[in-house]
């Protein structure tokens, strides 16, 4: 059976909307042939090539309210560079906004500062010889630094690893939803604003004290040793790319991340206990008269505490688009 860390990689994968401190790859730490291929920068042929195959992808709703509408976009924080372009669909509902509204804007440098800053101070729960010895491992195989490894939360390092076990497969977060978006809303002069915090985040993610966090890092590491985590990136890729909302509403089926009581509370604390927050804030925006495309993780979107359902409740009409 999967893990009960399971909860917060399966949620690293569909819902987090900020980059992680250091995700960029090197060879230095890794044999140069067994890394994963790195990401291809952002540029302008990658763009144009994206574009000439632009479709759409992921989850559409427009929410109307006061006058005027907004929409709702769940995002991936994976990708592929030939997905570097927004479909029609999204297209559209870019030209029809004003303001790009993100969980954290990943381009935002003051954000990276606080980022950077708030795991400088963070308290470092101490892992056992072995686990330490096993995220090394791992670090290496991935190809990333390894000299700030007790210097940085290793939950934190964990979901880094998660972020980043597609590689092989063309999967990178150099590609993911949120900085796709945070680029073309820039080049488009629209506005782009972060829903919650850096701390509201980490305090999401950061285990409580220092067995919860060995216990953590051990069975997220058994799932990436054993595959299982690749295997449900996959999953979920496939999901999300075909929009299929009815599967990705009942992810505790088949995401083996919600079987046990402590994955069940861990899914609480990273989803239904923010999703509140974050339908007041789009409220807030759209009642300003802000015209919104919100884009926060897809896993956001389900069930009866998702921003469709908490949003409808707030008076919205709301239209599912794809």
């Amino acid at each position: 059976m999967p893990s009960a860390r399971a909860a917060i990689q399966f949620v690293a994968i569909c819902t987090l909307g900020w980059l992680f401190s250091g995700a960029v790859a090197s060879a230095a730490d890794g044999t140069a042939g067994a890394c994963p291929p790195a990401a291809q920068p952002l540029n302008e042929p990658l763009f144009q090539a994206a574009a000439a195959q632009a479709q759409d992808r992921g989850l559409l709703w427009r929410i109307s309210k006061g006058g005027h509408s907004s929409y709702l976009y769940g995002t991936l924080h994976v990708g592929r560079a030939a997905w570097m372009a927004p479909g029609p669909l999204l297209r559209d509902a870019l030209q029809a906004t004003d303001t790009l509204a993100l969980e954290l804007d990943p381009l935002n440098p003051d954000m990276q500062r606080e980022m950077a800053a708030g795991l400088a101070q963070m308290k470092l729960r101490p892992l056992t010889a072995a686990l330490r010895a096993r995220l090394l491992r791992q670090l290496q195989a991935q190809c990333l630094p390894t000299q700030d490894v007790d210097k940085v939360p290793a939950e934190m390092q964990l979901i880094t690893l998660s972020a980043l076990v597609g590689r092989r497969d063309g999967l990178d977060p150099t590609y993911g939803s949120e900085v796709l978006l945070s680029v073309v809303a820039r080049s488009m002069a629209r506005t782009v604003v972060s829903l919650e915090t850096v701390q509201e985040q980490m305090h999401a993610l950061l285990a409580r004290n220092a067995a919860e966090a060995n216990t953590v890092v051990r069975e997220g590491l058994d799932d990436l040793e054993t595959d299982r985590l690749r295997q449900m990136l996959l999953r979920t890729v496939d999901v999300w790319d075909t929009a299929d909302f009815d599967v990705l509403s009942r992810y505790n089926e088949w995401c083996q991340c919600a079987d046990t009581p402590s994955e069940k509370e861990q899914m609480r604390r990273l989803l239904d206990d923010r999703n509140p927050g974050l339908a007041q804030r789009v409220d807030a925006l759209h009642t300003s008269g802000k015209k919104l495309l919100v884009a926060v993780g897809s896993l956001h979107m389900a069930g009866p505490q998702g921003l469709p359902a908490l949003l409808a409740t707030r008076g919205y009409l709301v239209e599912r688009l794809r």
